[in-house]
């Protein structure tokens, strides 16, 4: 009996000895092109004469407010994002030949675009905007109005044009470092469409059209040359923006890229939505087969995540941010609107954000999303490299970004997502720094300094609060 006991006691101290987890700050993974937001503000109206909409609700703050919130997002102290998505809507242009009015629909959006600008080039950062098309003018649809499904395919110059005109304008007046243009939002999904396609479709869907793989393909031959004659060669194109990484590859898409060689070589970027939850995504997994093929033949090719939910607001979301990362291995996240009203038609299927604007009161609140968020964005900044992990608890997850030469510290974000607190001990390869200074959020906690922790041996104990998010920064000088 003394063996045995001794044998268990052996085990026990042994198990108390393995790391619950491994970061390795040596094994560097993909590139990281950082972590982002979107504004949204004219997603919907079908007449925006009658019915003008600024789903964000800037518009409505008074200006104390709106700076405030602009240092919520862009400050020092904020999320401090390197990447934005700007929406182009079908309001620009009415005919074809006609003036462009970029401006009209697009006030709000601007300002925080050039609000976030400023600021991040302030701190010595930079930008890459992505700018998607919402959906064409109605002249350009066969339907002729707001939303039709189908493209005319004697307007498809026009859509170029329509592409091009618009980045040249953010360029050139706004002053804006767009980087790529994407083809389409959830384009893929014929089903918000009668079989017909004899109107509109539900009130409740944003600006949609429908994009047949084939369709894409040709697109971004054709946009690649026109943006190449408008000196704006610099500019990627990318896809557009499926509703998930599974629909990108299984409905045809990545294919249909993969199959044409001209296509492919004028590919910029890959992008998907990476909808994994919510109410309507339910089914959706992190699929990286539609980005592994299309870098079988462009391995460089860089992934972005361009709308992802934000779920419940709870340690899931950055579960999810985990999936994207090392499941899908993208560059870039942005989750869906990071500030958004109650303005949806029908309710937004994907109500989560950062930050949530009352019309009526003029104010806004910062809901539980902008706190996880700010956990994972300051850590994995611009120019940064995804590094190796390793968990040995399946209710422990983590992320980690290495400074790989960059002006930001080795960091590392650890997900207990059990009911219940876990001690742990995480084994930190690869890095000089011996303190990492640590935040937390949890349901009582928001991004709260804990203060220094100094591995010892190269292990770094902790513990980890029931449905906690922690970050830990490397110090390089040893504070």
């Amino acid at each position: 009996m003394k063996i045995v006991a001794a044998l268990a006691l052996a085990s026990a101290l042994a198990l108390a000895q393995t790391p619950t987890a491994e970061v390795d700050f040596g094994n560097l993974l993909q590139a990281w092109d950082g972590f982002g937001v979107n504004y949204v503000e004219t997603p919907q109206t079908r007449d925006y004469k009658s019915n003008p909409q600024e789903y964000g609700g800037l518009s409505t703050l008074p200006e104390s407010e709106r700076q405030r919130l602009f240092e919520l997002i862009w400050g020092d102290d904020g999320l401090r994002p390197g990447v934005l998505k700007m929406f182009l809507d079908p309001w620009h242009q009415s005919a074809a030949g006609g003036p462009f009015d970029h401006e009209t629909t697009t006030r709000w959006m601007r300002l925080f675009a050039r609000e976030g600008l400023k600021r991040t080039r302030s701190r010595g950062g930079d930008l890459q905007i992505i700018t998607t098309l919402y959906g064409p003018p109605a002249y350009m649809t066969k339907q002729k109005f707001i939303r039709g499904r189908d493209l005319d395919p004697t307007h498809e110059a026009d859509l170029a044009n329509y592409l091009v005109a618009w980045a040249r304008f953010l360029r050139d007046k706004e002053g804006l470092p767009v980087r790529y243009i994407s083809l389409h939002n959830e384009g893929e999904d014929f089903n918000r469409w009668p079989v017909d396609g004899k109107d509109a479709g539900a009130s409740s869907h944003d600006y949609n059209l429908f994009w047949p793989s084939l369709q894409v393909t040709d697109m971004i031959k054709r946009l690649r040359s026109a943006l190449d004659k408008a000196g704006l060669r610099d500019i990627g194109v990318s896809p557009g923006e499926c509703t998930n990484w599974d629909r990108f590859v299984f409905w045809g898409h990545a294919t249909a890229i993969a199959r044409d060689p001209a296509a492919l070589r004028a590919l910029g970027l890959i992008t998907s939505h990476g909808f994994t939850g919510g109410r309507d995504y339910w089914y959706s997994t992190h699929n990286p087969k539609g980005v592994e093929l299309l870098r079988l033949g462009r391995p460089q090719l860089h992934a972005w995540t361009t709308s992802m939910t934000w779920g419940k607001m709870d340690v899931g979301f950055i579960d999810d941010i985990r999936g994207q990362i090392y499941s899908v291995k993208v560059n870039a996240v942005i989750p869906w609107a990071a500030v958004q009203t109650a303005g949806w038609v029908g309710g937004d299927p994907n109500p989560g954000t950062a930050l949530r604007v009352d019309t009526a009161r003029g104010s806004f609140q910062i809901e539980p999303g902008y706190w996880l968020y700010k956990q994972v964005s300051r850590a994995g900044q611009p120019g940064m490299r995804v590094a190796a992990v390793r968990s040995g608890d399946d209710a422990v997850r983590l992320i980690a970004f290495a400074s790989a030469g960059s002006r930001h510290p080795d960091a590392f974000v650890i997900v207990n997502l059990a009911a219940e607190e876990r001690p742990a001990r995480i084994s930190v390869a690869g890095v000089k720094a011996q303190r990492f200074a640590a935040w937390r959020t949890t349901q009582t906690e928001q991004y709260q300094s804990l203060g220094g922790f100094a591995p010892e041996g190269g292990i770094l104990t902790c513990s980890l609060p029931p449905r906690s998010v922690t970050t830990f920064f490397a110090q390089s000088d040893g504070r």
